[in-house]
């Protein structure tokens, strides 16, 4: 296997605690810059993943993330936004982290060299053939990540991975692999940095697209979106009063009663307002 980790690769830059604060933030956004463009290389994998994805959850499937380290987090933090996004259950999208909910704040130790650990964790919810899994490895090395997929793909669970290594030992096990290739980090090694960037771009094109198609957006508005502060609630009166031609009053009353914005603007032009 022809495997070189770029993530580890020494810096493009040297001398860094030589850096003036202006210098060390230019040449960090400069590396920044970099990120959009590789994700831009990976669509055509991003695009097999989410087909899989939205063929899936049509059939009463759900997305499952899993990672360690930063990786987690990033999984977890999608998943927890789809249900106030898009409306739907918290049960549709879940994201699990090597070492568990304390490793959200705090790193455990050793808590992602299990090869065993994530299939536990995902028996815990009754995981089947309808699921996907998608791996989420900056390096493309993580043991309870590979262990994970390995586990799905000998039970006939569909598997992805989002990695920054091309030919890692994740990519070769998962059934629809996602490569970014950001080269190597501002600070070496540093991955939670441009790694990470590509990773949460990736994710939110995962997740939207796969919501999108799911039918959760009409037009470009977040129709299923939950009421869940006073910002979303006057948003979803903007919605409505655009969407019907109506006043603030009016749109407020229906978005009181129906507290939905999808429900609201049916039940208006069904007649039951």
């Amino acid at each position: 296997m022809n495997f070189t980790k770029t993530t580890e690769q020494d810096s493009n830059y040297n001398q860094l605690e030589t850096m003036s604060v202006s210098e060390l933030l230019t040449n960090i956004n400069s590396e920044d810059k970099t990120v959009p463009l590789a994700v831009e290389k990976a669509i055509p994998q991003i695009e097999k993943l989410v087909k899989q994805i939205v063929s899936k959850l049509k059939e009463g499937g759900r997305l499952f993330y899993i990672g360690a380290g930063t990786s987690g987090r990033l999984g977890i933090v999608d998943a927890s936004e789809c249900p106030p996004t898009f409306g739907v259950s918290q049960d549709l999208v879940i994201g699990i982290i090597a070492g568990g909910d304390q490793a959200i704040r705090k790193a455990v130790e050793f808590a992602e060299d299990s090869l065993t650990q994530a299939w536990d964790d995902l028996k815990k919810h009754f995981i089947s053939e309808k699921d996907v899994v998608i791996g989420i490895a900056a390096s493309g090395t993580t043991p309870y990540v590979i262990g994970g997929l390995s586990a799905c793909n000998d039970h006939g669970i569909t598997t992805g991975c989002i990695t920054c290594n091309h030919n890692s030992p994740l990519s070769n096990v998962a059934q629809f692999p996602i490569e970014v290739i950001v080269g190597p980090e501002f600070v070496t090694g540093s991955s939670r940095m441009k790694a990470g960037t590509a990773q949460k771009l990736v994710l939110n094109m995962i997740s939207t697209a796969t919501m999108i198609q799911l039918g959760h957006v009409k037009g470009n508005k977040m129709v299923d979106m939950q009421l869940s502060n006073n910002k979303l609630v006057d948003r979803g009166v903007r919605m409505i009063m655009n969407e019907l031609s109506i006043s603030q009053k009016e749109a407020q009353m229906l978005l009181n009663k129906y507290q939905s914005v999808r429900l609201a603007i049916q039940n208006y032009k069904d007649g039951n307002q």
